[in-house]
């Protein structure tokens, strides 16, 4: 069933989101600065290209202040906006019965866009 998820997903958008996640991450790989929200975005890039079946978890040293102070600097200069992205898509497609399993996988990666330091993909 994740396999048929998956490639239905991949179809209607789910190439064209982990692209975008992809494009991003490797601008921001071209700073220093940004190295580590790139990475970021290629965690996102890679669960958004395959969201049925992936677990995001969290690591177990993801409790210290540098995780914070990454996840608040994320959520101020984008994370908000790509999260509430995956909201909205996620409430549209919701209001049918047919899209109710993608729109969960939205909400997934609405959780994971908010706060991805700190975070694994399995």
């Amino acid at each position: 069933m994740n396999l048929l998820g998956n490639l239905i997903w991949i179809i209607f958008g789910g190439f064209l989101i982990f692209l975008e996640y992809l494009i991003g991450g490797l601008l921001l790989c071209l700073t220093i600065v940004g190295i580590p929200f790139g990475v970021q975005l290629f965690k996102l890039a890679i669960a958004s290209l395959v969201p049925f079946g992936t677990v995001v978890t969290h690591t177990p040293s993801s409790t210290g202040c540098l995780y914070t102070l990454m996840n608040i600097l994320w959520i101020v200069f984008g994370g908000i906006w790509v999260a509430l992205t995956h909201f909205v898509f996620g409430l549209l497609l919701c209001i049918t019965i047919i899209g109710i399993p993608f729109g969960r996988q939205h909400f997934k990666l609405m959780a994971l866009a908010f706060t991805p330091f700190g975070k694994a993909i399995n």
